[in-house]
């Protein structure tokens, strides 16, 4: 009984690789006479069929009656990598269906009744490069699109009804900055032969693909534009395109090095049509000598911040201040204004740095020198010090007789003491002599002169 089921699992496995679907043709391979390649296309055909050769390369699914694709529809064609589905009622499509098509290269659904299709289905396709989309009944592009397009070289979205191009997908299509459009990934779009609103972002496309060594190609360069929804198209003339720019960001200082504690603006100021908004992010964190105990992830990063101030003295211009009051070691790092309009969006980097030291981080005082050798001080007979003399001077000059006898019996008495103290003199020794000798010749200086 069990070599029973092996050999019907082995005939069911040969039927499946080597069996052709019922109303469709299946071609071979010329070195394998495997099936490589299926085209269905009789009109009663509704639903994908099921029993699709799993080594099938290309698969050709034409004017049928196929109305939706169902979750995982073609999760058993591993080896798909050309999936035509055209011309038919497709009006659905369910956001897995392409699950495990891992190796899929083109997927044209042209010639459908498509009002939607799901963006986030391209995750299941990650060499995925032509998608046709064109002659559908596609009203709106969301912007979360540009995030599932990066690896797309043809894009058709032609003979559809879209009006507006969201900004996200201007800055897939564009050179990012600084980097060459020579060295950018060419991109063949079709975007012809849809009611456009007359706006920044259709012109900037229609301008950057007629830039010399522009990563944008356009399959027909010839764009209806209307002004409102309802009214009849125009021919978008390069006139037009002149009247968008994208912004251009200057900051009014590059590096700005600031003590801690300290307080510190940050100005920027940005031009371009429409007038763009500003807005500042924290990019970079920096870590220096005196900070080492500050753990690099403090703070989540990049960090969009929410105090600042903006205005715009003219159409076109705008400028942007933050103020960092207290600055800590913290503080430092990459601070980048961003500026956004509808043809685009920029930005520029200004690096602060904190200098200085916390009351933490003062470094130790330095000891005091140690007392000098025997040899080095000042014999008890030498005369004091002329500023001694000078101050003592100055003083009695400009006190009363009493008072005179009264600061230099104080003197007298301090001297005394310090020389005692310094020296440690005994009883009876000559240093003695030698202390009040050093006394009496500073008083006498002192009295000479008043």
């Amino acid at each position: 009984m069990p070599v029973l089921w092996v050999l019907l699992l082995l005939q069911w496995s040969e039927l499946g690789v080597h069996s052709c679907p019922t109303l469709c043709t299946c071609t071979s391979a010329q070195a394998t006479q495997e099936p490589r390649s299926v085209l269905c296309s009789d009109s009663q055909t509704v639903t994908v069929p099921t029993n699709i050769p799993v080594n099938t390369v290309k698969l050709r699914l034409e004017k049928t009656q196929i109305s939706r694709l169902p979750r995982a529809a073609f999760y058993n064609l591993s080896e798909l990598r050309f999936l035509w589905l055209t011309y038919s009622s497709l009006r659905s499509i369910h956001t897995s269906s392409f699950v495990n098509l891992k190796t899929l290269r083109e997927l044209r659904l042209d010639g459908n009744q498509l009002t939607a299709f799901p963006w986030e289905g391209l995750r299941d396709m990650p060499r995925l490069q032509i998608l046709d989309l064109h002659n559908n009944r596609l009203s709106s592009l969301p912007a979360h699109a540009a995030l599932f397009l990066f690896n797309i070289t043809f894009l058709d979205l032609s003979s559809n009804r879209l009006t507006l191009l969201p900004t996200e997908m201007l800055d897939l299509w564009s050179p990012l900055p600084g980097q060459e459009e020579n060295t950018a990934q060419k991109r063949v779009l079709g975007l012809h032969d849809n009611p456009w609103l007359c706006d920044c972002q259709i012109s900037m496309v229609a301008s950057l693909s007629v830039s010399l060594g522009s990563p944008v190609v356009l399959v027909d360069p010839v764009l209806m534009c209307i002004r409102s929804v309802g009214q009849g198209g125009a021919l978008l003339m390069p006139v037009q395109w002149s009247r968008c720019m994208r912004p251009s960001v200057q900051p009014a200082a590059t590096r700005v090095v600031s003590p801690v504690g300290s307080n510190v603006i940050l100005r920027c100021e940005a031009t371009g049509y429409p007038t763009p908004t500003l807005s500042w992010v924290k990019a970079l964190t920096y870590t220096d000598c005196c900070q080492q105990e500050i753990p690099q992830d403090a703070d989540q990063l990049p960090k969009k911040l929410q105090s600042f101030m903006q205005g715009s003295p003219r159409v076109g211009v705008r400028w942007s201040v933050i103020s960092l009051n207290g600055l800590s070691y913290k503080d430092a790092g990459e601070y980048r204004c961003q500026a956004r309009n509808m043809a685009g969006i920029s930005e520029a980097p200004i690096k602060l740095r904190i200098v200085g030291f916390s009351r933490t981080n003062r470094p130790p005082k330095r000891p005091s020198p140690k007392p000098t050798s025997k040899s080095n001080k000042r014999p008890s007979n030498q005369a004091p010090p002329l500023d001694s003399i000078r101050i003592l001077q100055e003083t009695l000059q400009n006190s009363t007789a009493l008072n005179k006898t009264l600061i230099i019996s104080d003197i007298t008495k301090m001297i005394t003491d310090k020389k005692t103290k310094r020296r440690k003199i005994k009883p009876g020794s000559k240093s003695k002599v030698d202390v009040k000798q050093s006394k009496n010749s500073t008083i006498q200086s002192a009295l000479q002169v008043v």
